[in-house]
Parts: C-alpha cells; structure tokens; sequence
C-alpha cells in the first residue's frame, strides 16, 4: 500500500509541475497533494505543522496567480480583455506546433484582446506587455514553489 501511496504521490508531484504552466491545473495545489498523500503512507509520519505550512502557502499561490496578471496588465494600462487574450494566447500557444508557443501565444494573445478593447496601437501594445510580464511572474512563483514542494518529497523520501 505504501509503495501506491508514494507512486500516486510522485504522478501528483509531477502533475503540479506542470499545473505551474497549464492554466487549468493549480500547480502548486496538486504538488501539496502529493506532500498529503506521501504523509499518509507509514513510512513518513505525519507532520501537522508541516502540511499546514505548505497548505497554506499553496492556497496563498494559488489566489495570488488570478491577481499578479491582473496587476501586471492594470500597472500598464491594460484592461480585462487582455488578461482573457493572455490565457487564451497560453492554451493555443500550447496546443499549436509552433516553437515557443507557450511564451510568443500569452503576448500575443494579450495583444489581440487589447487591439480588440482599443484602437490605439501603442496603448496595446504597452497593456499585453504588462499582461504578458504578470503571467510570467505568476507562472515562475507557481513553477518555484512547485519546485521547492517536489524537492521536499524527495527529501522526505531518502
């Protein structure tokens, strides 16, 4: 039973990775998951505090990730319609064969939500670009704590 435990953990531990990139999946949610589910084997004791700290810090993330691309894009002059452009741009740049696609789609997405709400060139041009540096900053703390969460599985493993 342990060792499903720790095979179910380690495919949410990965899931969570790539959750800090998907937009349909909260990274560092399904990584802390993993964190539970590894505490319930009887190899690793349960440790309150720890899952607390990590549960925490995980829903902190997680309501922070709809708030950072909004902040991005308000701090240049963007509107709602870019912040909807960029998660659209991010689904077509990953479902696209195009190379880079999960980081010229965003932009580019930004862009065209932007050039759809205004006219002016410049304005848009200026509101994606700000969308687009908030999905990044959002995407980097989601990859960076689902990093760090994987990285404490390991080590509650060996």
């Amino acid at each position: 039973m342990d060792i499903a435990l720790i095979l179910i953990a380690s495919f949410f531990m990965f899931l969570g990775l790539a959750g800090s990139v998907l937009p349909v999946l909260p990274g560092p949610l399904t990584s802390w998951i993993g964190l539970l589910m590894v505490h319930l084997t009887d190899v690793i004791p349960m440790n309150i505090p720890f899952l607390t700290v990590t549960l925490v810090i995980a829903i902190l993330i997680w309501f922070l990730d709809y708030f950072i691309p909004a902040i991005g894009t308000k701090y240049f002059g963007g509107s709602r319609f870019g912040i909807i452009g960029t998660t659209l741009g991010l689904i077509i740049g990953l479902i696209a064969p195009i190379p880079g696609g999960i980081i010229i789609g965003p932009f580019i997405g930004a862009l065209l939500g932007e050039l759809f709400h205004k006219t002016n060139t410049k304005i848009a041009f200026k509101a994606a670009l700000g969308s687009f540096i908030g999905f990044l900053t959002s995407t980097f703390i989601k990859f960076f704590v689902a990093l760090i969460y994987l990285g404490l599985f390991v080590r509650l493993l060996i």
